[in-house]
């Protein structure tokens, strides 16, 4: 049986695991997000633990936090660039994985790596196209086009996305002062109100601003990549009344611009993950495989 190792690289947590062709998963690890040498060490001692008990990988998977450098003619390919996650940017995540697993490494951010895995087992099977956006720790969005993870110039970048300011307050993004991560990531949330967004009764006025600041995400995207689901994943989403507002605010911001086919709603584009908190991870696992040798 062929087996793949997966890595979700987060800003907090690295989650590791070994998985059968099936998708079935073998082991697994969660490990802390401290400094990249530390990080990565504790990582490879895991996989090589694996295979001192006899597993061959047939091709690693890693769907990382970024921004990345996914160009493969880039003397930096696989490296994290200009993060906002203190002491990453300008890592080299790629190198010391292939080096000390010695087998094919398939790198793409970590959004990308789950609108993967939603759009092969999840919420986007039998699209054509799927935005992801996980809204947790950071805000951040992937594209996945027939199957494929959408690359450019870099890579998208949803959370970066400006949108209008809102008086009276700035974003808390060290790079943009109005953009969604920076008003809508659960770090900005706990930044301006002084709490963790989990804290937050629904009636807190925090929602009211969050349910503004995603419809107008989901707003753009639907008027400029026009896709058939999207996805709204992570840990500040998982507020049972904050999806169905996202959905109402966003049909009256569309304020019936879009005709959509006669058998859809507008909550049938806009829906939760079905692969709840392993999307990471199972999109990692699906970009080994792509890669593995036939």
């Amino acid at each position: 049986m062929k087996i793949y190792a997966a890595i979700e690289a987060g800003g907090t947590k690295f989650n590791c695991a070994i998985f059968d062709e099936n998708r079935n998963k073998l082991d697994s690890i969660r490990l802390d997000t401290t400094t990249p040498d530390e990080t990565l060490a504790w990582v490879i001692d895991f996989f090589q633990a694996q295979r001192d008990k006899g597993m061959q990988f047939e091709a690693l998977g890693v769907a990382s936090f970024g921004p990345l450098d996914l160009d493969k003619g880039s003397s930096t390919y696989g490296y994290i660039t200009a993060t906002p996650k203190p002491n990453w940017s300008n890592v080299d995540l790629i190198g010391p994985l292939a080096d000390a697993l010695n087998c094919p490494v398939a790198l793409d951010t970590d959004v990308n790596g789950a609108g993967l895995a939603e759009y092969t087992w999840g919420a986007g099977q039998n699209c054509e196209s799927l935005v992801y956006i996980t809204v947790g720790t950071g805000l951040g969005g992937g594209v996945i086009i027939n199957g494929k993870p959408l690359h450019g110039l870099v890579h998208p970048e949803i959370g970066h996305m400006l949108l209008p300011k809102i008086d009276g307050v700035t974003g808390h993004c060290p790079f943009h002062e109005n953009c969604a991560e920076g008003y809508a990531s659960g770090r900005a949330m706990e930044h301006m109100w002084g709490q963790p967004a989990h804290t937050f009764e629904s009636s807190h006025p925090a929602w009211t601003r969050q349910v503004e600041v995603l419809a107008q995400v989901c707003h753009n995207l639907l008027v400029s990549l026009s896709p058939q689901k999207i996805v709204m994943g992570g840990g500040v989403m998982s507020q049972s009344h904050l999806l169905p507002r996202v959905i109402e605010a966003t049909s009256q911001s569309l304020n019936g611009y879009l005709t959509l086919p006669s058998h859809l709603s507008i909550s049938d584009v806009i829906v939760s993950p079905q692969l709840g908190d392993i999307s990471g991870l199972f999109g990692a696992f699906a970009l080994a495989k792509n890669i593995a040798p036939a």
